[in-house]
């Protein structure tokens, strides 16, 4: 992996979102394993064991991922390719913007003043952009913080409804407004900061539910979100290549930790399209 050379965001947005997830992830690990936990299982207990393991698991993923993600250089200045291949025929244009050539699917991105190697989109939770290299540590990152939302929600059902002092309305503004909390006061007590961690925990689920529908979606299509208005089917290869073209050819083992290698099919630069692609098996039968 060739580490990216600038890692701090390059705006203000990306700044504050990057703290606001540096800050909540640890938060809510620190809620649910430290919290939660003790209170609906006894310590040194197999189930307390089992979801401690699993909590641990969970969080491993998503800041391994998270790293990844934004240490990985995606730029096509990590390429050298010879100019005889750089031709407009072969998908090639260029940038007016970095005043170079651009391989095919690579877009320019303004906030990262580079153009992308079969770039997606750019993240303002990570403070870069998505493409070629590092979009597996993306998936992932968005898959396990979905999963650890989930988890969290089904068991701060029960930790936190014994706790809450329901008063109407009150308990239900804040429910609807968060941020209501800081307004009327958390009334001397710290069940008031669980409520507001469960309903970011809620809030997360949901906004995360919809990233990994969206961005799975288009990885079984074979696009990016650059293309999906665009050259859809182009380089739709069939649901399964389409996975190796995003995770690697260990696609089926890359799901469980970060750190495990799985060489990618393509070089960022060259593509296999739909055509091409079916006359190659045929060849190959």
């Amino acid at each position: 992996m060739i580490i990216r050379k600038t890692i701090w965001p390059h705006t203000l947005s990306d700044f504050f979102s990057m703290i606001f997830i540096l800050t909540i992830v640890p938060l809510i690990y620190w809620f649910e394993l430290w919290v939660v936990l003790p209170a609906l299982y006894k310590y040194n207990t197999i189930p307390y064991f089992i979801h401690f393991t699993i909590g641990n698991f969970i969080m491993l993923n998503i800041v391994g991922n998270f790293t990844y993600t934004i240490l990985c250089d995606t730029s096509i200045n990590r390429t050298i390719v010879p100019v005889s291949t750089a031709t407009p025929k072969n998908g090639w244009r260029l940038c007016t913007t970095c005043e170079i050539l651009a391989p095919p699917r690579s877009w320019h991105c303004s906030t990262c003043r580079t153009c992308i190697l079969k770039r997606d989109h750019h993240c303002i939770f990570t403070g870069c952009c998505i493409g070629y290299f590092n979009h597996r540590y993306f998936l992932m990152f968005l898959l396990y913080l979905f999963i650890a939302t989930v988890y969290a929600f089904c068991y701060n059902n029960y930790f936190i409804w014994a706790r809450i002092n329901f008063e109407f309305p009150m308990t239900i503004i804040k429910i609807i407004f968060p941020l209501a909390i800081f307004v009327f006061g958390f009334d001397g007590s710290i069940e008031q900061f669980y409520l507001l961690l469960y309903i970011v925990s809620v809030i997360g689920m949901l906004f995360t539910g919809v990233l990994c529908v969206y961005h799975f979606r288009l990885v079984f299509s074979g696009c990016v979100a650059d293309e999906s208005n665009k050259n859809k089917d182009t380089y739709d290869l069939g649901w399964q290549q389409n996975i190796k073209e995003v995770l690697g050819e260990r696609w089926f083992l890359t799901w469980l930790i970060p750190y495990m290698k799985s060489k990618l099919p393509h070089d960022g630069i060259t593509w296999d399209t739909k055509s091409t692609w079916e006359i190659n098996n045929v060849k190959n039968k």
